[in-house]
């Protein structure tokens, strides 16, 4: 699908560096946004923004820690001396390390609620002037979060992620009282089973296999369906906002 209007947009991609955040920074930049590609992986964001620009688009690679506050504002100072204000965000950094709470992992804990909550959290603040300053020339201007169906469907050992994803969702829905009668939408993407770099990041061996399994007994959707749904969202026009979206492969219950 075209999506001629993104040729007007300054976006900011996080977590751009592989999966779901690279295939939408691809899209928006093939559509014609300017994409700002945010990610701790320097090596990658350099790739992908040599390669969008190849092809004709417009990439700015800034890498970014989103659970060290310096490293956010260096990014937005960055983000704002290239491009100036944006007006499309897309909230996609995330981690996923399952294990029972019982085992007690503090570390895991706090990793996940800093980049999926927190992280959110620096990005929101970082951008929203930019968001409400757009909606205020009459422009369109869209803050995308991503969660997923973690968020409202239990798996065993996935406590403290769902719960991090269960505030994201929870967090967009407040976030539209509050920015949605200032002109800004805030939508909630999430995703079901999706072939990315988040299941390699499990150290569990049995939590690893029975995702592995998932994998093998559904066809999984790619990176590049939520990047699609994520360019749709955001093309809609500036008076719809595709709010709560949960998307799932079409064999997942």
């Amino acid at each position: 699908m075209s999506y001629a209007a993104l040729a007007t947009r300054t976006a900011v991609v996080t977590g751009a560096a592989s999966g779901m955040g690279e295939a939408t920074a691809r899209l928006l930049a093939a559509g014609g946004a300017r994409v700002a590609l945010l990610a701790r992986r320097t090596e990658r964001l350099d790739a992908l923004a040599a390669e969008i620009t190849a092809a004709g688009g417009r990439a700015l690679a800034v890498t970014t820690d989103l659970t060290d506050q310096a490293s956010v504002d260096a990014a937005v100072k960055a983000v704002h001396d290239a491009y100036g204000p944006v007006d499309l965000v897309v909230n996609n950094a995330g981690v996923m390390l399952p294990n029972p709470v019982a085992d007690g992992r503090l570390d895991e804990w706090t990793r996940m609620i800093d980049t999926n909550l927190t992280g959110v959290l620096r990005i929101i603040r970082a951008f929203t002037a930019d968001l409400t300053a757009a909606a205020d020339e009459g422009r369109t201007a869209d803050l995308v979060n991503v969660s997923s169906i973690a968020s409202h469907v239990v798996f065993p050992d996935y406590a403290v992620y769902g719960a991090t994803k269960a505030a994201v969702t929870q967090l967009s829905g407040a976030l539209r009282t509050e920015l949605g009668p200032r002109d800004v939408r805030v939508s909630a993407i999430e995703p079901g089973l999706t072939d990315t770099e988040l299941g390699g990041h499990i150290d569990n061996p049995v939590l690893r296999e029975q995702l592995g399994g998932m994998f093998d007994a559904i066809p999984a959707m790619t990176a590049e369906d939520i990047a699609d749904l994520i360019a749709y969202t955001v093309t809609r026009p500036r008076h719809v906002n595709l709010r709560h979206l949960v998307v799932l492969p079409t064999r997942q219950a």
